[in-house]
């Protein structure tokens, strides 16, 4: 259903949970322009899609000394700045980060695990010496 075809009194059909939209951990935007990095620690970064560098996604290295590691790693470089996420299901990160539809991201509630196709356990940010 189109946005121009509800009634002012009519609201859009409601997301759930396990709909690959409607994720907690993840934003999805067609238009965004730049990346919300919420991290651990509450600080949120606003990182722009036009000094996105490049991303690797791979099986998380600490899962050899900890089973219980998040399974997935993904390292996100932007001039000036580092951003590295832990998780599961973080190929729909990256395949809305290719097409610059990633919006948002921040760590859920690991109860969200098997309900939603991705899980963001971490996030961390680093701003490299020269941009700081």
């Amino acid at each position: 259903m189109k946005l121009s075809q509800l009634n002012s009194s009519e609201q859009p059909p409601a997301m759930s949970v396990s709909n690959s939209r409607n994720n907690p951990c993840l934003g999805h935007d067609s238009n965004a322009a730049a990346v919300a990095f919420l991290t651990d620690d509450g600080i949120s970064y606003l990182l722009p899609y036009a000094q996105f560098l490049y991303a690797e996604r791979m099986a998380n290295p600490a899962l050899e000394n900890d089973p219980e590691a998040p399974p997935d790693k993904m390292s996100i470089h932007f001039v000036g700045a580092g951003v590295v996420v832990l998780g599961s299901g973080l190929k729909r990160l990256e395949a809305w980060l290719q097409k610059n539809e990633l919006s948002s991201v921040k760590s859920g509630d690991s109860r969200l695990d098997g309900v939603s196709s991705a899980l963001i356990t971490a996030v961390t940010v680093s701003l490299t010496k020269e941009n700081v």
